[in-house]
C-alpha cells in the first residue's frame, strides 16, 4: 500500500485539485474527499493493488477469448468447388457444391468467365447459374468468388467448351401435351438415346427443349415461364435425319400484337445472324432453336 499527502487547492465543479508536496497537480473527484474537507485541507490518499480482483477479471477476460475463438475462429468458410454440367452450343450451367459458411455469412457472390465479373446476379439460397449466349464451339474458363464477413474466397477453376452444331448430346427435353402421348413419346425416348440426348418428366433448369404436340399442361407453363424453346416432334426427327441442331416449329403463339411482333422479331434476327440450315421453308412460324 502506497500512501501520499495532498494539499486540497481549489473545489470546483464536482473536481478537487491536489497539491503535492513536491508541487505535482493532480484532478480528483471531490466525492471521494471526507467530508467538511476545503481548499486547504491535508489530505492522505492510500492506493494498494488488488491482486485476488485483478487475476479473477483476467481469468474471465481470457475465458471470454477462448470462447470468441472456439465459436467464430476455428472454422473458416470452405473454399468453394464448382463444375460444369449441361454444355449445349450456346450456354452450360455452372453448379457448386452448397456453400459452407460454418458462422461467417455470405456478403457477395461473384461468377467469372475468362477473368472478367459477370453482372448477371446470383442468389444466395441457389448453388448454380445457368448461363447463355455463348459463342458455339468455343473453350471459356469459369470460376466464382465468394466474399464473407470472414473473407473472401476463390474457387477452383473449370474449363469448358461448347457444343459444335453437330453434337445433339447437350439436348435435354421434358414432354408436354400430346394428341396420342403413346406410342409418340416412347418413340421420341428411344430416339433421344439414339442420339444420345436426354428426357425429363419434368422443366427444369437443365431442360433445353419442350416437345409438345398442343399447348397447355404444366410443363408447358413452366417452359413459357423459363424461355424454352417449345418444339413439334418432327423437330427431333429433322435433327437426328440431318445430324445438326435444325429450325424449329413454335407450338402455338399468343394471338396478342406484342408477341406476334417478338416471334416475327425473333424469327429474322436469328436467320440473319446464324443461316446454319437450308431447312427452314418447311417450317412456319420459325425461329432458330439454340439452347438457350
Amino acid at each position: 500500500m502506497t500512501s501520499v499527502q495532498f494539499t486540497v487547492g481549489k473545489l470546483d465543479a464536482g473536481m478537487a485539485i491536489l497539491l503535492t508536496e513536491d508541487h505535482h497537480l493532480i484532478e480528483f473527484p471531490s466525492l471521494l474527499l471526507p467530508k467538511g474537507v476545503t481548499s486547504g485541507s491535508i489530505v492522505n490518499i492510500a492506493v494498494s493493488r488488488n491482486i485476488p480482483e485483478e487475476e479473477k477479471k483476467m481469468h474471465e477476460f481470457w475465458e471470454l477469448q477462448e470462447a470468441i475463438l472456439a465459436t467464430f475462429g476455428q472454422d473458416e468458410p470452405e473454399i468453394p468447388v464448382v463444375r460444369v454440367k449441361n454444355i449445349t452450343q450456346t450456354s452450360l450451367i455452372l453448379e457448386w457444391d452448397p456453400l459452407l459458411l460454418h458462422t461467417a455469412k455470405l456478403r457477395s457472390l461473384d461468377v467469372y468467365k475468362n477473368g472478367t465479373k459477370l453482372a448477371q446476379h446470383v442468389s444466395s439460397e441457389t448453388n448454380f447459374i445457368k448461363l447463355s449466349g455463348l459463342d458455339v464451339d468455343h473453350e471459356f474458363e469459369f470460376h466464382i468468388v465468394i466474399k464473407t464477413t470472414a473473407g473472401e474466397y476463390k474457387s477452383n477453376k473449370v474449363n469448358a467448351r461448347t457444343h459444335k452444331m453437330e453434337n445433339l448430346t447437350g439436348i435435354r427435353v421434358a414432354f408436354g401435351t400430346f394428341e396420342e402421348p403413346e406410342p409418340a413419346i416412347t418413340e421420341l425416348k428411344d430416339l433421344l438415346s439414339k442420339m444420345g440426348a436426354s428426357w425429363a418428366e419434368e422443366v427444369s433448369v437443365e431442360t433445353t427443349h419442350l416437345l409438345a404436340q398442343l399447348p397447355g399442361g404444366a410443363n408447358y407453363d413452366r417452359a413459357v415461364q423459363h424461355s424454352i424453346p417449345i418444339v413439334k416432334p418432327e423437330w427431333l426427327v429433322q435433327c437426328d435425319r440431318n445430324k445438326k441442331i435444325q429450325v424449329s416449329v413454335l407450338v402455338c403463339l399468343s394471338n396478342t400484337v406484342v408477341d406476334v411482333l417478338f416471334a416475327s422479331l425473333l424469327f429474322h434476327t436469328t436467320l440473319l445472324a446464324s443461316p446454319i440450315t437450308n431447312n427452314f421453308a418447311h417450317y412456319y412460324p420459325l425461329y432458330f432453336s439454340l439452347p438457350i
